[in-house]
């Protein structure tokens, strides 16, 4: 199976614009072309945020500052 999807790299690793269905460890060849710039898409902080799939507490946003100060 061939799919094409882009990516971002950060200078250590790509990050894929959109969620991919692939089992997680399975195996895949990467060959890559460099986009020319106007061909790059926007990624908003709200989609990587949520592509991290970060967890915590229920009242995490409404409390955020109690938890920074625990640190």
């Amino acid at each position: 199976m061939v799919e094409k999807i882009t990516a971002i790299f950060n200078g250590k690793v790509f990050y894929p614009s959109e969620a991919i269905a692939l089992p997680i460890n399975t195996r895949v060849r990467i060959s890559f072309e460099i986009l020319p710039p106007s061909e790059y898409e926007t990624v908003s902080f709200l989609q990587t945020a949520r592509s991290l799939n970060l967890e915590g507490p229920p009242d995490w946003s409404a409390n955020i500052d109690k938890y920074l100060d625990n640190k």
